[in-house]
C-alpha cells in the first residue's frame, strides 16, 4: 500500500510529523507492505534566499508579528520537536527558498533514496543551520546518503525535476491540500498535520484493511477440475 507525504523542507511540523508517522509505522504489523513516497510542496514559493537574515525576524516581517512573538512560537515548536527526539536550532536556521532542495529530493527518489534525502534536508535545515538552497550544501548532503556528486551537480545546474516539483504542488492543490505535512494513504484516507501516533496507527490499519480487500486473488495452480468439466 502506498503512503504519499506532501511536505516542505522548511516546515517544522513536517519533521515532527515524519517522526510520529515513523513511530506508528514501526509498530504496524504489515509495515513491510507499505511504500512511502515523498511529494513536494512549497509554503512560500516566492521566498528569497538570504543567509544573512534571522528566521525569527523573517517570520515577524512576513506575518506581521512582533519579534518576541515569533521567537515565542519557535520556542514552542522546538519543545514539541524535542518530545520526539529532534533538536531544532532556529537561531541557526537559514532563510532559503526550497525549490532546488525539492529537485534534489526528486533525484534522490529516482535513486531509491527519497526518505534518506528528506531526513538529511530536515536535519540540515532545523538542526545544523545549513543553507538548503546552496548547491554545494545539497551536493554534500547527497553524497552523504549515497548519491553521485557529479549527477547532483548536473541536476542542480539544469532545470531537471522542475516539472516534477510543480506537478506535485499542482496535485496537492487538486487534492485540496491546504497545509503540510499531508499524508495520503491508498488515495482514500488522509491525515493532515503532525498528528499524534494513534491517529496514524488507526488510519494505517483502516487504509490497509481496505487496500488488502481490493487486491486481486493470487492463484497457485495445481491439479483441478475446470468449470467445463475437464479434470
Amino acid at each position: 500500500m502506498k503512503v504519499e507525504i506532501w511536505s516542505d523542507v522548511m516546515c517544522p511540523f513536517c519533521y515532527i510529523g515524519k517522526r510520529r508517522f515513523e513511530e506508528a509505522l514501526a509498530e504496524f504489523a504489515h509495515k513491510d507492505e507499505i511504500e512511502i513516497e515523498w511529494k513536494s510542496f512549497q509554503l512560500n514559493p516566492d521566498m528569497v534566499t538570504d543567509p544573512s537574515r534571522n528566521i525569527d525576524q523573517y517570520l515577524a516581517d512576513v506575518k506581521g508579528w512582533t519579534l518576541d512573538y515569533a521567537k515565542q512560537l519557535n520556542t514552542q515548536v522546538t519543545e514539541m520537536a524535542a518530545e520526539v527526539g529532534l533538536t531544532y536550532n532556529f537561531d541557526k536556521a537559514v532563510v532559503a527558498n526550497s525549490f532546488d532542495a525539492h529537485r534534489f529530493a526528486h533525484l534522490a527518489k529516482q535513486n531509491g533514496l527519497g526518505d534518506a534525502a528528506e531526513e538529511a534536508l530536515f536535519k540540515a535545515y532545523f538542526t545544523d543551520g545549513r543553507n538548503i538552497a546552496n548547491h554545494n550544501t545539497l551536493t554534500e548532503l547527497g553524497t552523504e546518503i549515497g548519491l553521485n556528486a557529479e549527477e547532483i551537480k548536473q541536476t542542480l545546474d539544469s532545470d531537471a525535476f522542475s516539472d516534477e516539483v510543480k506537478h506535485d504542488i499542482a496535485e496537492a492543490s487538486y487534492l485540496g491540500v491546504r497545509g503540510v505535512p499531508f499524508f495520503v494513504m491508498n488515495r482514500k484516507y488522509a491525515v493532515s498535520g503532525a498528528q499524534m501516533v494513534p491517529v496514524f496507527t488507526e488510519t494505517l490499519e483502516k487504509a490497509y484493511g481496505e487496500w488488502k480487500q481490493d487486491q486481486p486473488l493470487t492463484i497457485i495452480d495445481g491439479d483441478n477440475c475446470s468449470i467445463d468439466g475437464d479434470c
